[in-house]
């Protein structure tokens, strides 16, 4: 689930800390890859496009097709990926895990039904509903990036909170990933529609972590605690409380617990044994790997490995995956023109003036969140 509402927010509130761009735009950068967002995308996405492929014994291998293809994609654009797999859920997911649980079931009742009346629309809706991705999944893919010549991670926890740790200590340059919590993590730019596929022709959009939160005019504590209050997978947010509400509540109050020592509990509903203090722990000391330790290198594929490990069973097309091959082979050894921001040091920006009063900064937020409504949907000038 990520944030609830967060993207509308930002685009509403600090619309000048989101830039679309090519992914051209990106060449010479390494970035770390939400693994399991990608694969459940490639799960749904390549089956939408009448692309599906499947095992000798009709397992999918939409998976595979897309980390193959997409991957070759960001290379011979002169990116660098590593892809970071989830590990163990945090304990306090169990609660959004068995939601989503719940969900599944529901879906798997209606895509019955649907089957029944034939109704092909519907059909397809529940179908990608069931979507999960799994261990052997991923398993999958962590193999075939091997043998891509492709580094990946194995993170202890959450994939979001491994690729902040990797974006803030310098290994690479962003998170790429649909989740928009990489931001709550602290992520200092975060990419969406990276791994999207060429033909929906989405531009990639890229959101920096500082000018949110000068345009939200909150500290990074204060930020973790908007998105609490907007609704994250660690604990339930309080009812009543939309995207608008929660930042004029923020801005005011600036946590939490003066936040509900101050509102109309009768109007809002605080949830029973709330956990938000643990929620928020999690996102400003989440569990990762110590991301100065962490080599990543990019090494040659092994072609005749791919040839056996998608092709026969898996039934991929020899003479695609050795041009695929061909294209990782050309792509390492090609020697990228380097970047011009990296022969200059980026000096800090002149330290910001003083916050305004609280009731100055909540005018400000709904002038902000009025002019973002009416602007939407016009054409740049």
């Amino acid at each position: 689930m990520g944030i609830l509402g967060l993207s509308k927010l930002i685009a509403d509130v600090a619309p000048f800390a989101i830039k679309e761009a090519d992914i051209k735009t990106f060449f010479g950068r390494k970035v770390a890859v939400d693994a399991s967002m990608c694969l459940y995308q490639f799960l749904i996405a390549v089956r939408s496009e009448g692309a599906q492929l499947t095992t000798v014994d009709g397992e999918p291998t939409s998976h595979l097709m897309g980390v193959f293809y997409r991957t070759i994609r960001l290379l011979e654009n002169g990116i660098k990926p590593v892809y970071v797999f989830d590990g163990k859920p945090p304990d306090l997911k169990s609660g959004e895990l068995a939601k989503r649980a719940e969900r599944r079931e529901e879906a798997k009742k209606a895509l019955e039904k649907a089957t029944e009346a034939g109704d092909e629309a519907e059909m397809e809706k529940f179908n990608r509903r069931l979507v999960r991705v799994t261990k052997e999944h991923s398993n999958e893919a962590k193999e075939l990036l091997k043998l891509m010549g492709v580094p990946y991670v194995d993170a202890p926890c959450e994939a979001e909170a491994q690729c902040a740790a990797m974006v803030k200590a310098g290994k690479v340059y962003a998170t790429a990933t649909e989740d928009m919590d990489a931001l709550t993590f602290g992520s200092s730019l975060m990419l969406r529609h990276l791994t999207f596929s060429e033909a929906r022709k989405m531009p990639v959009k890229e959101y920096n972590y500082e000018k949110i939160l000068k345009g939200f005019e909150l500290s990074k504590e204060e930020f973790i605690d908007l998105c609490i209050l907007l609704g994250c997978d660690y604990c339930d947010s309080i009812k009543g409380i939309g995207p608008k509400r929660a930042i004029e509540l923020i801005t005011q109050y600036k946590n939490i617990e003066t936040i509900v020592e101050n509102i109309d509990t009768k109007k809002y509903t605080i949830p029973d044994d709330w956990n938000y203090q643990v929620a928020r722990d999690l996102f400003i000391n989440p569990e990762v790997k110590n991301a100065e330790e962490i080599e990543l290198k990019w090494t040659d594929p092994d072609e005749e490995g791919l040839v056996k490990f998608l092709c026969g069973d898996r039934q991929f097309n020899e003479e695609r995956v050795r041009n695929g091959a061909r294209k990782l082979l050309k792509s390492k050894n090609s020697s990228t023109q380097g970047r011009l921001d990296s022969f200059f040091k980026v000096l800090p920006s002149s330290a910001p003036s003083p916050k305004r009063k609280a009731e100055d900064s909540k005018k400000n937020v709904n002038k902000k969140l009025k002019s973002g409504s009416a602007n939407r949907g016009r054409k740049p000038k």
